[in-house]
C-alpha cells in the first residue's frame, strides 16, 4: 500500500511598482498636444507618434490594472493569486502593439506613394519635447520592479522614444533637403524595430501562459538532481513551470527505497531546490512502487537513480 505526502515552500518576493499613474497622466497630455502639432505640420511621423502615445496610455492602464490584480492574495477560487495578471497584460500590450505596427506600415506605404507637404520646423520642436516626455515616463517606469507586465508597457513607451527622435530627424532633413519621403520611410523603420521587441515580450508571456519551463531552468538537471538524493531510485512526472516570471513551482514523483525516510527526504530536496535552483514552490509525491501511476501520461516519464560506486 502505497502512502502520499506533498511538501510545499512558498516564496513570493513583493517589489516596489512603478508609478503607472504619473506616468499615465504625463503620456495621455503630452498625446494630445502631439496630435494637434501632427496635424498642423501635416507629419505622418508626428501623428504616429501620438498614435502610439496614445496607445502607451492604454498599455500603461492595462498594466497598472495587471500590476494591482497581481497584488491580490489567493483565495478559494484563484489558488495561486493572481500573479497572471501581470502576464495577460503584457500579452494584450503585445498584441495592441502588433495592430499599431500594422496601422503604421500602411499609412507609411500610402505617404510614399503621395507625399504630403510637412511643417518641418513644427515637427521638429514637437519631437524635442516628445523626447523629453517619453525619456521621462520610462524613467518613472524603470523605477520599480521591471517584470514581464512593465517590459510590454516599457516596450510602447521606447517605441514612442525612437518614434520622436525619428520625427526629429525627418524634420531636419525635410527642413534642410526638402525631401518628404523621409518621414514614412522613418517610420517604416521604426515599426521594424518595435516589431522585434514586441514578438519578444509575446514570445515570454506566451511561454509562461503555456506552463513552459523557464528558460533559466534545465529540467533534465534538476531530474538527475532528484535523483541523485540518498534514499531515492528514480523520479517522474516531473514538471516546472512559471506561474509569474520570476516565481516557479515544480511537482514530481519520487520512487523510494524505503517510505519511512520520507521526511528527511522532502527536506533534502527542498533544501536542494532552494538553494542551487531558487525554487521555493515544490510539491513532491513520494511512491514506493517501481511502476508509475496508471492512467497518467508524463512529459518527462524517468529519471533513474545513477549507479554509484561500491564501498
Amino acid at each position: 500500500m502505497s502512502a502520499h505526502h506533498r511538501g510545499h515552500s512558498h516564496g513570493h518576493a513583493t517589489a516596489a511598482q512603478p508609478p503607472f499613474v504619473a506616468a499615465l497622466l504625463l503620456t495621455v497630455a503630452y498625446a494630445c498636444i502631439e496630435v494637434a502639432g501632427g496635424i498642423w505640420a501635416g507629419s505622418l511621423a508626428l501623428l504616429s507618434d501620438a498614435g502610439h502615445m496614445f496607445s502607451d496610455a492604454l498599455a500603461l492602464a492595462l498594466a497598472g490594472i495587471a500590476a494591482r490584480l497581481a497584488r491580490r492574495p489567493a483565495g478559494h477560487r484563484h489558488s495561486y493569486g493572481w500573479a497572471r495578471a501581470e502576464v495577460i497584460g503584457a500579452f494584450l500590450n503585445g498584441m495592441l502593439m502588433l495592430a499599431l505596427i500594422v496601422a503604421l506600415v500602411v499609412e507609411a506605404l500610402a505617404r510614399l506613394r503621395a507625399p504630403q507637404p510637412v511643417e518641418a520646423g513644427v515637427m521638429m520642436l514637437i519631437a524635442f519635447i516628445g523626447m523629453l516626455v517619453n525619456a521621462a515616463v520610462a524613467w518613472l517606469m524603470s523605477r520599480g520592479h521591471v517584470s514581464l507586465n512593465v517590459r510590454a508597457a516599457l516596450l510602447h513607451v521606447i517605441g514612442d522614444l525612437v518614434s520622436s527622435f525619428a520625427a526629429l530627424l525627418s524634420g531636419a532633413v525635410i527642413y534642410v533637403t526638402g525631401w518628404l519621403p523621409i518621414d514614412p520611410i522613418l517610420s517604416l523603420v521604426i515599426a521594424a524595430l518595435i516589431l522585434f521587441g514586441t514578438v519578444q515580450v509575446l514570445r515570454d508571456a506566451l511561454h509562461v501562459l503555456m506552463e513552459g519551463v523557464p528558460p533559466a531552468i534545465e529540467l533534465p538537471a534538476i531530474g538527475n538532481a532528484l535523483a541523485g538524493l540518498p534514499g531515492v531510485i528514480s523520479v517522474h512526472d516531473l514538471h516546472i513551470w512559471s506561474i509569474a516570471p520570476g516565481t516557479v513551482a515544480l511537482s514530481a514523483h519520487l520512487e523510494l527505497e524505503d517510505l519511512q525516510r520520507w521526511p528527511a527526504i522532502l527536506a533534502a530536496a527542498q533544501a536542494l531546490m532552494h538553494d542551487r535552483y531558487g525554487i521555493d514552490h515544490v510539491t513532491l509525491q513520494p511512491e514506493v512502487s517501481h511502476a508509475p501511476p496508471s492512467g497518467r501520461t508524463s512529459v518527462i516519464r524517468l529519471w533513474p537513480r545513477k549507479s554509484r560506486p561500491g564501498p
